[in-house]
C-alpha cells in the first residue's frame, strides 16, 4: 500500500519530463486559459503551488476542501494538493448548483471552496459565494477572475510550498457524494488504502502500465473518475488526457491525435458508432485497444461486433462505496456473456456474496435473486454521520443491487435490477427520493413518484407521476421551473411528466414503482 503523495514523488522521479497530463483542445468553450500539457516535474511544481494557496487561505491537515472544477489540469492539480497538506479533497460535479454544495458544506464540514469562473455558467462564482458566505467559507480560484475575498491559485506561481503533510495509508483522502434513497447525497470517505486497493484491481485486470495513454471523458469526481483513471494514472505514471463530458467530436479526435490506448464510454456512445461505418472510419484509433463501458446493462451484440474489430469491451460494475467487478476478454472471453455477466472479484482480500434480503441467508444456487453484498479493503468504511447502517451485521456492505448466480457458469453473476431508488442518467446518479421531495413541494401536486424511463442516448432519464393537488394542473414546464428556481443540478430535472388519479401501492402503503416502469413501457412498445 501506498498514498497519492508517495506516487506522484515516483512517477517525477522516474519520468520528469514526460508528458503527464493535457487538456482537451476545446478547453476554452468551457474553461480560461489555452490548453494545457503538463510533465511530470510541471505536475509537482503546480501541486506545491496549488498547496502554498491552500494553506494561505487556512486549509490544514484533515480539512475537507470542496471543489467544483470541470477536467482540466487544475482538476487533478487540486485534488493532489489537498493530498499534499493531508486535507481532504470533496469533489463537486460541475452540473451541481446550490442546492447541492450547501448539502455537501454542511455534511462535510469543508469550509473551503476551490472554483472558477466558467464560461457556461456566468452566475457561478456569486451564487457559490453566497453559498460560502452563509458557512463563512471562502473561495479560492483558478483562471482570470478572482472575486474580491477570494485567494487566485495560479499552476505557475514559484512558491514556497509548506512542507508535505506525511499521510498514512488509512488518512482519508477524499470525500465523494452518492445519491441515495434518503433523498440527501451522502458523502463516501474514503482512505489512501481504499484508492490502492481499487485501483490496483483496475490496473491488473486493464493491464495498464507506464506507456498507456488514457482519455478521462467522466468526470474526476466519483469512482468512475478518480478510481477508474486518476489513480490508476498515478499508480502506473502514464499519460492522462482529459475530457470535459461529452463533445463527441472532440473526443474522437482525441482518441486519434493523442494516439489513446485506454478509454471509457457510455453504452449509447459505442452502440451509435458501431453502426455508423463511414464514422469509424474517420477515426484513428489504430493505438486503442481496450474500452470500458458500465452503468447500464451492455448489448451483446455491441460488445461482439467490437470484438469483431480487434477492439475489446470490457463490462464494468462499480460505486463509490468500492463494491466492483470487472469483465474482461481475459475473464470473459465470450462476448455474448462479458455484456450480461460479471466474474466474481479475485483481488486480494475482497470478497462478494449475495444475500437473500427476507431472509438475510447467502444464496448459492442460480437463479435466485438477493442482494450483493461485498467486503475488503477496497470497501469504504461508511457514509459521513452514518449509523452503520449500510453494512450488515458481519461487515458486509449492502450494495442495494439485486444480482442472480448464472446457472452455466457459478462463477459469473448477472445483474437484475436496484432495490436502491436511483436513477442513472447518463452516468449520473439521481436520487428519485431528492427530487420527489422538492416536486412535493408544488403547491398543486398532492404526491408524485419518481421513476427511471429508458433513453437509446443516455440510458435512462427522469420522469415524475403526480397526483394533482388542485383543479388547476402541474405541468412539466411548471415543475421544472419550480426545481429551478430552487437551484438544483439540471440532470435531476424531470423531463417527462404524467397525471395519475392514484400512485399504486401494496398492502403496507409503499408505492409500487415497478407497475409505474411497467406502464411507461408497456406505452412505448404499443407506441
Amino acid at each position: 500500500m501506498t498514498t497519492f503523495n508517495a506516487l506522484l514523488a515516483a512517477a517525477v522521479a522516474s519520468k520528469p519530463d514526460a508528458l503527464a497530463v493535457a487538456d482537451a483542445p476545446n478547453r476554452g468553450d468551457f474553461f480560461s486559459g489555452e490548453p494545457r500539457r503538463l510533465t511530470w516535474s510541471d505536475v509537482a511544481a503546480s501541486v506545491e503551488s496549488a498547496s502554498a494557496a491552500l494553506a494561505t487561505a487556512g486549509v490544514t491537515a484533515g480539512d475537507a476542501v470542496a471543489i467544483q472544477l470541470p477536467n482540466t489540469v487544475e482538476l487533478p492539480v487540486a485534488i493532489l494538493a489537498c493530498a499534499r497538506l493531508g486535507a481532504v479533497a470533496t469533489p463537486f460535479p460541475v452540473q451541481h448548483r446550490e442546492h447541492e454544495l450547501r448539502q455537501g458544506l454542511e455534511a462535510s464540514g469543508a469550509r473551503h471552496l476551490v472554483t472558477a469562473a466558467r464560461p457556461d455558467r456566468p452566475d457561478l462564482l456569486a451564487a457559490s459565494q453566497g453559498v460560502l458566505d452563509d458557512f463563512g467559507a471562502a473561495m479560492l480560484t483558478f483562471g482570470d477572475e478572482h472575486p474580491d475575498g477570494s485567494v487566485a491559485i495560479s499552476l505557475d506561481d514559484v512558491a514556497d510550498a509548506p512542507q508535505a503533510h506525511e499521510a498514512g495509508q488509512d488518512d482519508i483522502v477524499t470525500i465523494c457524494w452518492t445519491s441515495g434513497t434518503t433523498g440527501v447525497p451522502k458523502g463516501v470517505p474514503r482512505s489512501h488504502a481504499n484508492w490502492m486497493a481499487t485501483s490496483g484491481s483496475q490496473v491488473s485486470a486493464l493491464d495498464l502500465n507506464s506507456e498507456d495513454k488514457i482519455l478521462c471523458p467522466f468526470p474526476l469526481v466519483n469512482m468512475a473518475g478518480i478510481g477508474g483513471m486518476l489513480v490508476p494514472w498515478l499508480d502506473t505514471a502514464s499519460t492522462l488526457v482529459l475530457h470535459n463530458p461529452i463533445d463527441l467530436m472532440v473526443f474522437l479526435g482525441q482518441i486519434g491525435s493523442e494516439q489513446i490506448t485506454y478509454t471509457v464510454a457510455p453504452p449509447p456512445l459505442l452502440n451509435m458508432l458501431l453502426r455508423n461505418e463511414a464514422m469509424l472510419e474517420s477515426i484513428d484509433m489504430s493505438h486503442l485497444r481496450k474500452i470500458t463501458s458500465g452503468s447500464a446493462p451492455l448489448d451483446p451484440w455491441m460488445v461482439a461486433g467490437w470484438q469483431d474489430r480487434g477492439m475489446e469491451i470490457v463490462n464494468a460494475f462499480g460505486s463509490n462505496e468500492g463494491a466492483a467487478m470487472i469483465s474482461t476478454l481475459a475473464t470473459v472471453p465470450d462476448p455474448a456473456q462479458r455484456a450480461r455477466y460479471f466474474p466474481r472479484p479475485t483481488w486480494p482480500g475482497v470478497e462478494a456474496r449475495i444475500v437473500d434480503l427476507d431472509t438475510g441467508v447467502e444464496i448459492s444456487e442460480p437463479n435466485s435473486d438477493g442482494e450483493l453484498r461485498f467486503r475488503g479493503p477496497t470497501v469504504f468504511g461508511g457514509y459521513l454521520g452514518s449509523d452503520g447502517a449500510e453494512f450488515d451485521s458481519d461487515g458486509w456492505y449492502r450494495t442495494g443491487d439485486i444480482f442472480r448466480i448464472v446457472e452455466e457458469d457459478p462463477n459469473l453473476l448477472q445483474f437484475v435490477d436496484r432495490a436502491k431508488d436511483i436513477v442513472i442518467r447518463g452516468g449520473m446518479n439521481v436520487s428519485a427520493a431528492e427530487v420527489e421531495a422538492l416536486v412535493s413541494s408544488h403547491e398543486s401536486v398532492a404526491e408524485c413518484s419518481v421513476v427511471a424511463y429508458p433513453d437509446p442516448d443516455l440510458g435512462e432519464r427522469v420522469g415524475v407521476f403526480v397526483v394533482a393537488a388542485t383543479e388547476a394542473e402541474p405541468t412539466l414546464d411548471g415543475i421544472v421551473d419550480h426545481l429551478r428556481s430552487q437551484n438544483i443540478a439540471s440532470y435531476k430535472l424531470p423531463e417527462r411528466l404524467e397525471l395519475i388519479d392514484v400512485l399504486p401501492r401494496n398492502p403496507v402503503g409503499k408505492i409500487v414503482k415497478g407497475d409505474l416502469r411497467e406502464k411507461w413501457a408497456t406505452e412505448g412498445a404499443e407506441a
